[in-house]
C-alpha cells in the first residue's frame, strides 16, 4: 500500500528528545506513513522506540487497510490493531464487508473496534448511513468485548445521542479528540477515554487546549494520527510515531504536570484500554 500521495513528498519532523518513561501510540495508520512492508514497519518502529514511543496502534479505515492491519500487527511484538469502516465509507459497509470485518476484529492482536463514528464535515456518506453503520461497529464492539473507537468529526452531539441509544460498549476511546470543554466533561461523566493528537500543540486550538486541561488523567491517551496532524512546530510535515514525544510534552504544559507524569499515566490507561503490555 503505497504511502498518502499527500504526505509522500513532504519531510519528517527531526527526531525529538527522547521521552524519561515510554509511552505508546494509541492511534496510528502505519500503511498510509508508508510503513507497507515488515522491513519499513519494523524501521518505523524502531525510529519511535528511539525517542520512547515503546508501542502503537495501527488502525484500519477501509477493507483494505482493514486486512493490512491485521497482517502488520503480527509482524512486530509491540504493534496492535483497529479494524472498521470509517463513517466516510460507511455506504461501502455491505453483508460481506461485514463479515469480513467481524473475522479480522476476532485476532488477538485486533485491540479495538475502529476507527467508527460519525463525520459531518466531509460530503460523504449520508448521515443516516453513517448512523446505522456506528451502530453496527457498537454492537459489533459489544459482542466482541472490545474497546469501541471513535471517529468524530463536527459530530459531537449527534455521537454521544447514538452511543446512549445503542448503549455504549463497557470501554470508549474518542481517538484524535476535537471537542471543547462541554464535551469533554460529558465524555468524561460518561468514562470515555479521550485521545489527544497534534492539534492539541497547535497554537491556535485554544477551545481543545482548555478541554485537554479538564479531562481527568485517568481518561487522558495520546496518538499520533499519522500521517496528517504533525504536531506544533512541524506543522505540515509528515507524522509518523516518531513525532509522539511533541504533542507529549505541549500536553504535559497545557496540564501543568511533569513530562514524567503524563508519560506513565498515558501508558497506563493504553495499556488498561487495550488489553496490552508493552511496557516491562
Amino acid at each position: 500500500m503505497p504511502i498518502h500521495p499527500a504526505v509522500a513528498a513532504k519531510e519528517l519532523p527531526p527526531e525529538p528528545e527522547p521521552l524519561p518513561l515510554p509511552v505508546i501510540d494509541a492511534h496510528t495508520h502505519l500503511d498510509a506513513c508508508g510503513a507497507d512492508t515488515p522491513d519499513a514497519v519494523a524501521n518505523a518502529m524502531r525510529r519511535a522506540a528511539g525517542v520512547g514511543v515503546a508501542g502503537a496502534v495501527t488502525v484500519g479505515d477501509d477493507m483494505e487497510s482493514c486486512r493490512w492491519v491485521v497482517r502488520a500487527a503480527g509482524w512486530h511484538q509491540h504493534l496492535f490493531a483497529a479494524v472498521a469502516m470509517h463513517p466516510t465509507r460507511a455506504d461501502t459497509l455491505d453483508e460481506r464487508a461485514r463479515r469480513e470485518i467481524e473475522t479480522l476484529a476476532a485476532d488477538a492482536k485486533v485491540v479495538a473496534i475502529g476507527e467508527t463514528g460519525l463525520d459531518f464535515f466531509w460530503d460523504a456518506a449520508p448521515h443516516d448511513v453513517q448512523k446505522e453503520a456506528f451502530a453496527w461497529h457498537i454492537d459489533l464492539a459489544k459482542r466482541l468485548g472490545k474497546p469501541l473507537m471513535i471517529h468524530d468529526r463536527q459530530a459531537h452531539q449527534p455521537i454521544l445521542d447514538v452511543l446512549r441509544g445503542e448503549g455504549a460498549p463497557e470501554t470508549v476511546v474518542f481517538h484524535c479528540f476535537s471537542g471543547d470543554v462541554d464535551v469533554a466533561r460529558d465524555c468524561a461523566d460518561a468514562g470515555y477515554v479521550m485521545s489527544f493528537a497534534g492539534p492539541v500543540s497547535f497554537t491556535n486550538a485554544q477551545d481543545l487546549a482548555q478541554a485537554a486541561a479538564v479531562v481527568p488523567l485517568d481518561l487522558v491517551m495520546v496518538e499520533t494520527d499519522a500521517p496528517f496532524l504533525t504536531p506544533h512546530p512541524f506543522r505540515g510535515r509528515r507524522n509518523e510515531p516518531l513525532a509522539l514525544p511533541y504533542t507529549v510534552r505541549a500536553l504535559a504544559q497545557i496540564r501543568q504536570i511533569s513530562v514524567e507524569e503524563l508519560c506513565r499515566a498515558v501508558t497506563i490507561n493504553t495499556e488498561r484500554t487495550y488489553g496490552i503490555s508493552v511496557i516491562n
